[in-house]
């Protein structure tokens, strides 16, 4: 039984948490074949957060049930308060059940999400920031360029299209070798990436003194964490694909969604997706 009173009835303070959160979503099943080298993509993906955010956050990660020792690992670094919010699941809840919790459970008003392979250059946050505040109606902000699918940024084209003050181009505004860089750390060979980069095109909105190229992705984003709730809850019947309902949605709503239109610090990629 309990005896007395709690000590924490004497605590007068809590700590608040920032207004930034940076939450990974992370799943590494076991530690061979196309798994081998993830924790080291995953420690490489953390690290890079942590020594380039330009601005005060917290770092959450949801592992989506792995293996023993990467959430060993992941108990370490919290321990060592390198993370500071860790949720473990014991089961694979798949992307739509993570984002749920994720989306729901992250203790700040701007979310920073990133897959676990993406590694981070400096400026990523206040970068992404920028456009986020300071474009009207922004669902998403991508923080790096690469070319995505038309479809999913229709609402973008229209508000730039009828937005008095606004600017819209059209053209190849993303440098060769950034948008090479990219398409490499997917597996597509180069004469692909050629065809691709012949074939398609860059929409560029200038508005009071900012540029930003249109489109977005569900593998890292910048969005107010209310804008997001009002798409949850994300229904997947599988563990990997169909993450493009959130693309959908937010274009759907009428947001803006929008990508930096160059990548300031260029860095190497071991299959990884380099931001900024």
């Amino acid at each position: 039984m309990r005896i007395g009173q709690n000590p924490a009835k004497s605590v007068k303070t809590v700590v608040k948490p920032e207004r930034i959160t940076v939450a990974v979503l992370n799943y590494i099943p076991f530690l061979s074949g196309y798994y081998a080298d993830m924790m080291d993509v995953l420690s490489t993906s953390l690290t890079s957060i942590r020594e380039s955010a330009d601005l005060p956050f917290d770092l959450m990660v949801f592992d989506n049930g792995s293996c023993e020792e990467v959430k060993d690992y992941l108990l370490a670094e919290q321990s060592a308060g390198r993370i500071q919010y860790l949720m473990l699941s014991e089961k694979n809840l798949g992307k739509g059940g993570a984002w749920n919790m994720i989306f729901s459970g992250a203790p700040g008003e701007i979310l920073c999400y990133a897959d676990n392979d993406c590694l981070f250059s400096r400026g990523f946050l206040s970068k992404s920031l920028e456009l986020l505040e300071g474009f009207p109606n922004v669902g998403m902000v991508t923080a790096r360029p690469y070319r995505t699918r038309p479809e999913y940024y229709t609402s973008t084209v229209a508000w730039g299209e009828s937005q008095a003050g606004t600017k819209l181009e059209r053209g190849d505004f993303i440098p060769w070798n950034v948008f090479l860089e990219f398409d490499l750390s997917l597996g597509q060979s180069e004469e692909e990436i050629r065809a691709r980069y012949a074939e398609t095109e860059d929409v560029r909105l200038s508005y009071q003194g900012l540029q930003a190229l249109a489109g977005a992705s569900h593998w890292q984003f910048m969005a107010r964490k209310e804008t997001l709730q009002r798409f949850l809850p994300f229904d997947m019947d599988r563990p990997m694909g169909q993450v493009k309902q959130l693309d959908q949605r937010i274009n759907e709503a009428g947001f803006l969604r929008l990508m930096p239109v160059f990548r300031y610090q260029p860095g190497n990629s071991f299959h990884v997706l380099i931001i900024w």
